[in-house]
């Protein structure tokens, strides 16, 4: 069966880069930035610039606050790390350096994308590249064990069949494609059980919950497969959205309720046994100064913890909803495309522009917030260092007392989460912009270069 609402949305007309304005558009690569009308090309305006009511609390500033302390996790079995996308603090990489670094496959390029996140499960890491092929890599040493391709035999026209994702339950693996699929595999030797074919394109991976998959398709329709046999099950079509990131993002579930996102910019709980719907909150803020909160994706996984949904939007809101009535606790105006990551009394999330920022869990006033672009401060008698270039920053994570994000710069960061300032840059190499997981006491990369870093 299929719930519908209304799939009959006004086009909005967006001016981004690389993009030709008007009619229903696209922006190609999902990681692409942007760019504000009266902006160069890759000229971020600072999200404290265009929102100067986000502000530290002078109440809460210098304040200390309840973190969870670091615990051993010995698996990673979906992006977000558990069924509700939500892992409070992981114990991982407490000296921060490289162990090692494996290539996948095909890196990203002008018909690929590298879009899964790494899953940790059963003493391997499993990822897939551009076009994808999944393959399974010992976690300690990053030797591979087995690689096959699932790319279905295709016509010409229909090369771009980009992304897609990996979670894993109960030993078997279960992905999404771009190439319209998805597919059951062993993940002790990578023998493919059952494949469903799907009418749209699959950017990323599904969840895993009680014997049933969810995966939200580029149509903004939510489909529902029983994971045993690949049968479909029931569907939830969200409004379609015609200006929109080539992303959607993974549902998250607590018990009998699913958390699904979509590129409309609504935040929808449903029924987890049959679709019903639960409440709808739209994630959405549209201003005069800035044309592209027309663009209402909500490409980070909602994230479902202490009975709040924490989510954010392109469109310039965040927002903590109340898991059973919907009702908004409160909101911020914050533009980002990764996922919050809340903790004990606060939560972290990456803004777009590349501010950092830490807010109390409870009231959404802020802690701190840190720029991760800003020139470092010269020493005393030394000349201002030049301006950093800004970055797109993924993640973050929460690790061993550190607060980690990536960067399509080739960077790791690791902040102090009490304060903000940045304890350590790491140098990787390779554009990240797939949110780092943590399993086994390492933290896992996997980047657009296709290799899959490990960091001890």
């Amino acid at each position: 069966m299929t719930f519908r609402r209304s799939a009959c949305v006004t086009a909005a007309f967006v001016l981004v880069a690389g993009l030709a304005a008007g009619g229903c558009s696209t922006i190609r690569s999902p990681f692409h930035r942007a760019t504000p009308v009266g902006t160069e090309a890759g000229q971020r305006i600072s999200l404290l610039e265009l929102n100067e009511q986000l502000k530290v609390s002078e109440t809460l500033k210098g304040q200390d606050f309840f973190l969870p302390p670091p615990q051993p996790q010995a698996a990673w079995p979906l992006p977000g790390g558990s069924p509700e996308q939500s892992v409070e603090h992981v114990a991982a990489a407490p000296d921060f350096q490289i162990a090692w670094r494996r290539s996948f496959g095909q890196k990203s390029g002008r018909r690929a994308d590298v879009m899964a996140p790494p899953i940790v499960a059963d003493g391997k890491v499993f990822v897939m590249d551009g076009s994808a092929t999944l393959s399974a890599h010992d976690a300690r040493t990053g030797s591979e064990l087995w690689r096959v391709n699932l790319r279905p035999k295709i016509k010409k026209s229909d090369r771009e069949g980009f992304g897609g994702g990996i979670a894993y339950d109960s030993g078997k693996l279960y992905v999404s494609s771009g190439f319209r699929l998805i597919a059951e595999v062993d993940a002790q030797n990578g023998a493919v059980g059952w494949v469903t074919r799907t009418d749209a394109p699959i950017h990323d991976a599904p969840t895993i919950a009680g014997g049933r998959l969810y995966v939200v398709d580029v149509d903004d329709e939510l489909l529902t497969f029983n994971a045993a046999t690949g049968a479909a099950d029931w569907t939830y079509q969200a409004l379609t959205e015609p200006a929109r990131m080539l992303v959607a993002s993974s549902p998250a579930v607590s018990n009998d309720t699913i958390v699904a996102s979509f590129a409309s910019g609504e935040l929808v709980a449903l029924r987890s046994d049959n679709g019903t719907e639960l409440w709808n909150q739209p994630l959405s803020h549209t201003t005069r100064t800035n044309a592209l909160s027309e663009i209402r994706d909500v490409a980070g996984r909602p994230v479902i913890y202490k009975g709040d949904v924490f989510a954010v939007s392109h469109a310039d809101v965040m927002a903590v909803t109340d898991l059973r009535t919907g009702a908004v606790r409160w909101q911020l105006p914050v533009s980002a495309t990764t996922s919050p990551w809340p903790a004990g009394d606060v939560v972290y999330v990456v803004a777009q522009s590349g501010e950092v920022i830490c807010a109390s869990r409870d009231s959404g006033q802020l802690y701190w917030i840190t720029d991760l672009d800003a020139a470092p401060s010269p020493a005393k008698g030394k000349k201002k260092p030049p301006k950093r270039v800004r970055a797109v920053w993924s993640g973050p994570i929460l690790a061993s007392n550190r607060l980690i994000t990536v960067s399509d710069k080739g960077e790791a960061v690791a902040l102090d989460p009490k304060t903000g300032a940045i304890e350590k840059r790491l140098k990787i190499g390779d554009d990240a912009l797939l949110s780092p997981v943590a399993a086994n006491g390492l933290i896992y990369i996997a980047t657009q270069a296709a290799d899959l870093i490990a960091i001890r």
